[in-house]
Order: structure tokens, then C-alpha cells, then sequence
């Protein structure tokens, strides 16, 4: 099968037609990767632990073009990160908190994707080979998309603040 970069995460996934999300954009490759990901994720209790990463890491590897759906969808991803990996917010609570945020979408800009959106991608969690080494992967990817949108830490973490004081 012939594989092709996917214009965002970089990731080399099938070289397919097909479909992708409406304003998160990708290749349909990666559309699918990320899918099967998902699926393993539902069909397995023991793999959807880290869920709320898995949709925050994506989502914020593949920002798309500047438009009121993906502004809102990469800052609201962005947060939840912040609100697990550096406060420590329980996903479920980050999951629960987040629908907050949607109330005033005036708060939101766009922040310019950096260069490099992380060098962990959905070939490295689709990879994993149990329910344990996935969880691991999926925070590792979510550190590492993280760690690439810092330029925007400041303005993150302020946004953070609002839907959840410190």
C-alpha cells in the first residue's frame, strides 16, 4: 500500500480516498488511522482510559484553516491538555468543564499552528500492542502536541483559569 504524509502531524498513512473531518483537516489516511484508533478505544474498556487525550492530541495535531468551528475546537483542545498534563485535572473533569468555555466564543483567537505539531502520532498509538502501552503512547502523544503549541503556554493557561480557577 502506498503511504503519503499527512499535511499536519507529518505522519506517513495510507495513501487513500475517502473522508476527513469538516475543519480538523488531515489526509484521509490519517482520517482512517485515527478512526481505527478510536474504535479499538470503544470496542475496549482498558483502552479507553486516556480517550480525553486521544481526542485533545488529534484535534490539536490537525488545527486546519482559521474558521469559528476549528478556532473553538484548538482552543478548547488545547485547554483540556493544559488542564491534565499540567494541572492535573482528572480527564473526566476536564471532559466535564470544558462545555463551559463554549458559553462566551468571544474569549477565542486564533493561535498559528507551529511548524512541528509534535513527533508522536497516530502510527505510534496505533502501534501499541496492549491496553497499557497504548495509554502510555496517547500521553506521550498528547506531551508532545502539547510541548509544540508552547509558544501559546501563556494564553492557554489563562483560558484554563477562566473555565476552571486555579
Amino acid at each position: 500500500m502506498q503511504v503519503k504524509p499527512c499535511p499536519w502531524c507529518k505522519a506517513q498513512v495510507p495513501d487513500i480516498e475517502g473522508p476527513t473531518h469538516r475543519y480538523m483537516e488531515s489526509s484521509p489516511g490519517c482520517w482512517s488511522v485515527y478512526g481505527e484508533i478510536l474504535a479499538r478505544e470503544y470496542s475496549d474498556a482498558a483502552f479507553l482510559k486516556n480517550h480525553r487525550l486521544t481526542v485533545d492530541a488529534y484535534a490539536a495535531q490537525h488545527p486546519g484553516r482559521p474558521s469559528p468551528q476549528s478556532i473553538q475546537s484548538v482552543c478548547l483542545h488545547l485547554v483540556s491538555l493544559h488542564l491534565v498534563l499540567e494541572r492535573g485535572v482528572d480527564q473526566s473533569t476536564a471532559t466535564r468543564v470544558l462545555p463551559r468555555m463554549t458559553e462566551d466564543k468571544d474569549v477565542f483567537t486564533w493561535l498559528e499552528p507551529p511548524d512541528s505539531l509534535g513527533p508522536v502520532t497516530v502510527n505510534d498509538v496505533l502501534a501499541a500492542a496492549s491496553a497499557t502501552e497504548h495509554r502510555e503512547t496517547v500521553t506521550k502523544w498528547a506531551q508532545s502536541v502539547w510541548r509544540a503549541w508552547a509558544a501559546h503556554h501563556a494564553i492557554v493557561r489563562n483560558w484554563g483559569s477562566l473555565v476552571l480557577p486555579p
